[in-house]
């Protein structure tokens, strides 16, 4: 978390190559450097670019601390996601995944990308929504089946509400968690919003087959990772290596 961030996807961008951020848990990633008294200002700037005031001027009183919090201070934590439509941890979640992204965009015009884990499945739409609202040129989605991406991606860019599911153990339907995009904006304009491409990170051919079948869920491209790319359908744990 927050390694694969935004200093380093620009640096990537900047050469012309595909520069993308991880967007896992940028909720805590945000409020834990506005916390620390957000060292060179850059997340203040991303805020100040935010389509709705109002909702940046929020997160900033909330959360930044002048100096950054002393020893001996405690952070506040990152108010969890749910599936209730009024749960206030989702504006945070579409301001730090537009923040993460415009900074990696900041200053070029190199291709920007944003990775996401199918099966944390509460932040998909939001976190999508902040980094399109913030002109992310690509989407990669794996750890999970992502069917649904491809046509979240064009909703979302339209300001259209949606419906995701939620996988709950032990219950044998999904729960339906909307999202209306429009009503995060209270009312701002945005002008037109670009879809990203949508790359579907897979490992086996099965998979991608099954994704490419129909245009509901076919991406606009694949990422192929073997198990040597950290895991995805890594080899079983227990065989043993040959002497």
């Amino acid at each position: 978390m927050g390694v694969s961030g935004w200093r380093l996807a620009r640096a990537v961008a900047r050469t012309g190559q595909l520069g993308v951020v991880s967007g896992t848990a940028l909720d805590t990633v945000l409020i834990r450097t506005l916390q620390s008294g957000d060292p060179g200002g850059h997340l203040r700037r991303a805020l100040a670019a935010y389509p709705v005031p109002g909702t940046a001027a929020a997160v900033l009183e909330r959360y930044f601390v002048e100096g950054g919090v002393g020893e001996g201070g405690r952070f506040l934590t990152t108010p969890p996601l749910t599936a209730d439509p009024g749960c206030p941890a989702r504006a945070l979640t579409v301001v730090a995944n537009f923040c993460e992204v415009w900074l990696a965009k900041e200053g070029h015009r190199g291709p920007v990308g944003v990775n996401y884990l199918e099966k944390v499945q509460l932040a998909t739409a939001p976190a999508l929504f902040g980094a399109i609202l913030a002109g992310v040129d690509y989407v990669l989605v794996g750890a999970g089946i992502p069917a649904h991406i491809p046509g979240l991606a064009t909703r979302l860019s339209r300001l259209e509400p949606v419906t995701t599911d939620l996988t709950v153990e032990g219950d044998p339907e999904p729960l339906p968690v909307p999202f209306d995009p429009a009503a995060e904006l209270a009312g701002a304009a945005v002008g037109g919003l670009r879809r990203p491409d949508v790359l579907a990170i897979v490992s086996l051919p099965a998979l991608a087959a099954y994704l490419h079948r129909s245009e509901r869920t076919r991406p606009d491209g694949f990422v192929v990772e073997g198990h040597r790319a950290g895991g995805h359908s890594a080899p079983p744990r227990s065989l043993k290596k040959a002497e």
